[in-house]
């Protein structure tokens, strides 16, 4: 059986698709450009093949950075800077549906275990902190 593959599409194509589907595109550190609906935001720039990457994973905004999702073990947190804050089931439900539509108009390849659902940027458990 032949492997299928798949053409990603050129990040001017991919900026023009996420603009089509009422994402918010501006300037973003370093000449990317900052990619955000639903309250989330990652940023992405032109790969060397003129592809589109992804510099700032997805994550949801707090106070106008891109905070990263910590799971704890007991709860996740969304925590950008020195701000931390309870995630919410909403806030996880609105990161999975962002992540999954930028993938989907960058032509990126979705692993099993993210289709399924938001997975952390960090996983930190008390038990096991501090430990080797």
């Amino acid at each position: 059986m032949a492997r299928k593959t798949q053409q990603q599409p050129r990040f001017d194509t991919v900026l023009s698709t996420l603009g089509n589907h009422k994402f918010d595109v501006s300037a973003g550190a370093n000449g990317a450009k900052r990619i955000s609906k639903y309250g989330c935001a990652a940023e992405i720039r032109a790969a060397a093949d003129g592809t589109a990457e992804i510099t700032v994973r997805p994550g949801w905004l707090l106070k106008g950075d891109i905070a990263r999702l910590v799971d704890k073990g007991y709860q996740k947190f969304l925590k950008a800077g020195h701000a931390e804050i309870p995630a919410t089931a909403d806030n996880l439900r609105d990161l999975h549906r962002f992540s999954e539509e930028l993938k989907e108009a960058m032509g990126a390849l979705v692993l099993y275990n993210e289709a399924l659902g938001t997975t952390s940027d960090r996983y930190v458990y008390d038990r096991v902190l501090g430990r080797p």
